[in-house]
């Protein structure tokens, strides 16, 4: 009611039924909005820091993560990327509502990014469809950094499902893997209105980061940098000094 979240498309959620909900990713609290405007559970894939918190903010953040339906995965790659696609299996053999960020992490900046293609093998690992949804407006009632989200109009708008069948079997073919998840992106990008940019957002995170310190540095070498203290000039053709007659 405080934030009269609008949702638009609702009927293509299923009843029933396991479905991956494939989502854009601009703020902490896109899996807030996202399930309250929904009547089924909806179980995401959280990187488990959220769960590996010290002291008493680290011993709430991990119970209201749970408690919301978030699984803790290692985000890490490599193995880490084998366990999680395990983990998102098994949400989906149960029967229920996965929601995953394909882009891996937040948008730095309110664009959207290259997706990763976890997502593509476990649609095609499961057999389930991918159903595309943007979420506009949680970026600037909730930027990075923000602890608590400011009230305004947040909308949810959810795509018809994507139905990747003719693939399956294909789970191991990396350009099958890139060609799902680029048309996943591709409904994503139709659906929120934002501008792509073709390289992972971890990869941007970096360049920003990386831009911020040289910026930083700059400024504090230019705070310590003391001014020389400017000396008179003598030019060349000035007639020597006269001594003064006694």
């Amino acid at each position: 009611m405080l934030f009269k979240l609008q949702v638009d498309g609702i009927e293509h959620i299923p009843a029933d039924g396991p479905a991956i909900l494939a989502s854009n990713h601009l703020s902490f609290s896109d899996s807030l909005f996202l399930p309250a405007g929904l009547e089924r559970r909806v179980t995401f894939l959280a990187k488990s820091d959220y769960f590996t918190g010290r002291g008493l903010k680290g011993w709430l953040v991990a119970g209201f993560m749970r408690a919301v339906g978030q699984v803790p995965v290692d985000r890490s790659g490599g193995r880490a990327s084998d366990a999680a696609l395990t983990s998102g299996l098994k949400i989906l053999r149960r029967g229920e509502l996965l929601g995953i960020y394909p882009e891996g992490t937040r948008s730095p900046d309110g664009k959207l990014y290259r997706g990763r293609t976890g997502v593509a093998r476990m649609a095609l690992e499961a057999g389930v469809p991918v159903i595309p949804v943007a979420m506009i407006g949680t970026d600037k009632a909730q930027p990075t950094g923000q602890r608590l989200p400011k009230i305004m109009p947040i909308t949810v708008r959810i795509g018809a499902p994507l139905d990747f069948s003719r693939y399956q079997g294909m789970e191991g073919d990396r350009f099958v893997l890139r060609s799902i998840t680029d048309e996943i992106m591709y409904e994503l990008l139709e659906l929120s209105g934002q501008e792509y940019v073709d390289i992972y957002a971890s990869a941007a995170k970096k360049r920003f980061g990386s831009v911020r310190a040289k910026t930083a540095r700059v400024t504090e070498l230019g705070a310590s940098a003391q001014p020389e203290t400017p000396q008179p000039k003598t030019s060349p053709t000035d007639p020597p000094a006269m001594p003064k007659a006694s």
